[in-house]
């Protein structure tokens, strides 16, 4: 009698270069393909609305895959210490394999899981597949995580090469009795009343083809003009954050495409992308020892920083682009429309909210994780802490965003902000919400505030 591996996916919805199945493969058991969502585990952040639709999108393609190589995508829904081990009874497993996360609640429940198979007599591994270089791996001579970005870049570039992708499996085989199955569809993590997913539906095709076709095209086009980036009119970016945020692409074929052939004008642009690649690796091992990013400042001082008492009327002009400042408007409106929104304009974005509006990067944060498709439990939060200040490697508090001057330079004939903000020019666009000069300096002095306010200084 079989007893058959389980491949637990989370964060790596795809099947080349994925060491988990790999290894299930080369058990030689029929394999069972789970996909297990879990917004029950304690301290596990739940998926914002946007990143649901993706996750829907993405489940369903990975499932044709999969049907492509004879096998299927069993789904389970709960919490994972209960729901892993009941499909272990249900196949009668004898193995579960699964790729690692780096968020100590997602750690402490892959660990108690590995404990309890184990003891049970299972095989129960876990693997290095979404990040290029482990936490814990990249330290700094006195044996602690890196701080500062630019440091941690050249320590991982002075470790050996990361390990080349893994191929995709011929076929796969599957238990001859499917395995009991949750319906995708009665997950609804589709928006339906509204459905305001419109927008998101014309700008992505989730699931792993669709993300290799990204790397390719990007490898291929717009690497070449990957220094014109900063321009959010521009198709210069490579659109890869969500494919790399669902696992549909792995960092580490991103790596050796970068570092593969390319045409001769993309060669000098591939290794500033691949810096970019490694700044998401820089946030994951800032959550790694600082699990709590998404709620405390990583610079205690910012904890006494004094937040304005905005209305939420304010607020929502931020969150819907109505604050009467174009490229925060556009990029606001961007976001909404496609799950999406250009880096330099997210800076922007992020710095008037926090400082012209004088509002908790929190409240920003949680805006952003509920509509990126995107968000991922590292960048998000580490991202919004830089622009606060409060973060590691952070931006001088000083440095403000003039989101005016940053049009003049980065949009200079308007046509990012006249594609999402077409009335910018009209009576019927609302005034300022703020002074960009006076909130400026209201802001410095609130740093002061809290600086004068933290003991030693």
């Amino acid at each position: 009698m079989t007893a058959p591996s389980i491949v637990w996916l989370r964060d790596d919805l795809r099947l080349a270069d994925n060491p988990a199945l790999h290894a299930a493969v080369d058990r030689g058991e029929p394999i069972v393909v789970l996909y297990l969502l879990d917004d029950e585990s304690e301290g596990v952040r739940p998926l914002g609305g946007a990143s649901r639709w993706w996750l829907h999108h993405s489940l369903r393609s990975l499932d044709e895959s999969l049907r492509e190589k004879g096998s299927r995508l069993t789904l389970r829904r709960g919490a994972a210490a209960a729901e892993l081990p009941r499909l272990v009874d249900d196949v009668g497993a004898g193995a579960v394999y699964w790729n690692r996360r780096y968020g100590r609640a997602a750690r402490d429940v892959d660990t108690d899981l590995k404990s309890t198979l184990r003891d049970r007599g299972l095989v129960a591994d876990s693997f290095q597949a979404n990040l290029l270089f482990e936490p814990w791996t990249v330290q700094t001579g006195q044996g602690q995580p890196f701080k500062v970005f630019t440091p941690f870049w050249r320590a991982c570039l002075e470790r050996p090469e990361p390990r080349q992708p893994l191929p995709e499996p011929e076929s796969l085989d599957a238990p001859a009795t499917a395995a009991p199955s949750d319906d995708l569809d009665d997950w609804g993590l589709l928006p339906t009343r509204p459905d305001w997913a419109a927008g998101l539906r014309d700008t992505w095709t989730p699931g792993e083809a669709a993300a290799l076709d990204t790397l390719e095209s990007f490898a291929t086009g717009a690497l070449a003009d990957y220094g014109d980036r900063d321009f959010p009119a521009q198709e210069a970016t490579s659109r890869l954050s969500p494919r790399l945020r669902f696992g549909e692409v792995s960092p580490f074929q991103v790596w050796h495409r970068m570092r593969g052939d390319l045409p001769a004008e993309a060669r000098e642009r591939a290794q500033g992308f691949l810096r970019e690649v490694v700044w998401r690796e820089f946030n994951h091992t800032i959550l790694f020892s600082s699990p709590d990013l998404a709620t405390v400042s990583y610079r205690p001082e910012f904890d006494r920083f004094p937040w304005a008492d905005v209305p939420d009327r304010e607020i929502d002009a931020w969150r819907h682009g109505r604050t009467g400042i174009p490229l925060v408007d556009a990029g606001m409106r961007q976001l909404w429309t496609t799950g999406w929104m250009h880096n330099r304009v997210r800076m922007v974005t992020a710095s008037f909210l926090i400082k012209n509006m004088l509002v908790d990067w929190r409240v920003g944060e949680a805006w952003f994780w509920d509509t990126l498709v995107d968000a991922d439990e590292a960048n998000n939060p580490a991202n919004w802490q830089w622009t606060a200040g409060s973060g590691a490697d952070a931006a001088p508090y000083f440095r403000v965003f003039n989101p005016e001057l940053q049009a003049d330079k980065f949009d200079k004939h308007r046509d990012y902000i006249r594609q999402w903000v077409p009335e910018v020019d009209d009576d019927s666009y609302p005034e300022p919400l703020v002074d960009l000069k006076a909130s400026r300096r209201a802001a410095l002095d609130a740093y002061e505030t809290m600086r004068r306010s933290t003991p030693g200084d």
